[in-house]
């Protein structure tokens, strides 16, 4: 990991030629890798209007590529991300089990913690930025790291793509 200075400037060199919303979040990833660390690094957008999210964003096209849309799963998730607002964080595979059906795959990627970051725009919740790596890894100073260090930019990127013409 690079210094947040340092980090922060490769992302706003990055952000300030970016042209799609690729470009944009691929920036906000080489920030969240160089500053808190992600094993794998997604966005999923959403539309509440038309109940759907999409993976608009993904470090692993592989195994969680971008594209189409699945229905928003109201639940504990929600109530946490898009009610309140706030960011999800879960430390065990056992506990994202109970929040996601493809809890298998998340693990056998080697990821068995989460953070699920709201990015807000205009009072609308337009995306999650969602980070995962170890068991255990997303400590409470990670976390405060995350809302230090990555919820400006997040909303910055997500910004270049809206005006590319992209949902968040």
């Amino acid at each position: 990991m690079t210094s947040h200075t340092e980090a922060l400037s490769n992302f706003d060199a990055a952000i300030a030629i970016a042209k799609t919303a690729d470009q944009a979040y691929k920036a906000l990833q080489d920030l969240t890798q160089a500053t808190v660390g992600a094993k794998l690094f997604t966005i999923m957008t959403v539309d509440m209007q038309a109940d759907v999210a999409r993976r608009a964003y993904t470090s692993d096209p592989a195994n969680y590529p971008a594209s189409g849309t699945k229905p928003i799963n109201y639940g504990p998730w929600f109530d946490v991300v898009h009610k309140r607002r706030e960011y999800f964080v879960a430390n065990t595979i056992e506990d994202i089990a109970q929040v996601f059906f493809d809890h298998e795959l998340i693990n056998t990627l080697g990821c068995q913690s989460v953070i699920n970051m709201p990015i807000v725009l205009g009072d609308e919740l337009v995306a999650t930025m969602n980070i995962l790596d170890v068991a255990g890894y997303y400590t409470p100073e990670r976390v405060q790291m995350v809302r230090d260090v990555l919820s400006i930019p997040a909303k910055l990127a997500a910004l270049v793509a809206l005006n590319r013409g992209e949902r968040a």
